[in-house]
């Protein structure tokens, strides 16, 4: 397992639990309020392959200073006028990728969201497993503001909320607390400001508790089967139970709920 200084860069703060199975991302440009820029997207990438390649499995995404994520860098957004179309493809297609890349992974990818979280940070969320907010959280797509639309974080926010409730958001920017968020079913769960640290490691050590085949199998089979019908949801998710009652993971969990034990999991990767 390489140090965690290994995965970080100036821009991102990264550590590894000591038993492997839990890697915390911080975004630390508190002064930007976080925004996204290359080496946030490629860092966050990086901590992503190195999950998949090790036993983690928890990621926990969250920004520094106590702000979340307020988009993209629109000074380095501001770059590539005049360049053309292609310029802009390329920049915007970092986070896109990263996106994609965080429903594929096969650990569990968590948001930690206090403060702004807003244009593509709430497009960053969107794309977590687990959105766990403090009740002081902001959530919004203000891109319509400065004449974007949040094209990209249109696509994990509403496969998230309630339709009618996205389009508003999507263009109005208007921007929503907590409690609204957690009402249109943005977020897993709102809980108060001071108990947010606490109630952030009780969840992580909950998912981390799980499986690793029921979280990378469960994770993937989930994705899968929300774009199905219900049939064909049905007949496949039949499959994936075979699969993962053939595991060993399952044959260790079974043996030590009969014997009244702790399962001992193999680790992911290991």
């Amino acid at each position: 397992m390489p140090a965690d200084a290994d995965l970080g860069n100036d821009d991102l703060a990264v550590a590894v639990a000591d038993d492997g199975l839990v890697v915390r991302a911080t975004i630390d440009r508190p002064a930007k309020r976080n925004a996204l820029n290359d080496a946030v997207l490629d860092g966050l990438a990086d901590v992503l392959d190195f999950a998949d390649g090790s036993a983690v499995r928890v990621v926990v995404i969250r920004g520094a200073g106590g702000t979340f994520c307020a988009g993209g860098d629109l000074e380095s957004m501001a770059g590539s006028f005049g360049r053309g179309a292609q310029a802009f493809r390329e920049g915007f297609g970092t986070l896109a990728g990263l996106m994609e890349r965080m429903v594929d992974t096969g650990a569990l990818v968590v948001a930690a969201v206090e403060g702004y979280c807003l244009a593509g940070g709430m497009g960053l969320a969107a794309s977590c497993d687990v959105i766990l907010a403090s009740e002081d959280a902001t959530f919004g797509t203000p891109e319509v503001d400065v004449g974007l639309l949040p094209a990209q974080a249109m696509v994990p926010i509403m496969r998230t909320v309630n339709e009618k409730q996205g389009l508003k958001l999507l263009f109005t920017g208007e921007r929503i607390d907590a409690a609204r968020a957690d009402e249109i079913g943005f977020t897993t769960e709102v809980v108060p400001d001071g108990a947010f640290e606490a109630e952030l490691d009780d969840l992580v050590d909950d998912l981390a508790a799980s499986s690793p085949v029921t979280i990378e199998m469960g994770k993937d089979a989930f994705y899968n089967q929300r774009e199905m019908g219900f049939s064909e949801a049905l007949s496949y998710m039949r499959e994936v139970i075979a699969l993962v009652a053939m595991s060993e993971e399952t044959e260790a969990g079974i043996r030590a709920f009969l014997a009244d034990e702790e399962p001992d999991w193999r680790g992911r990767g290991g």
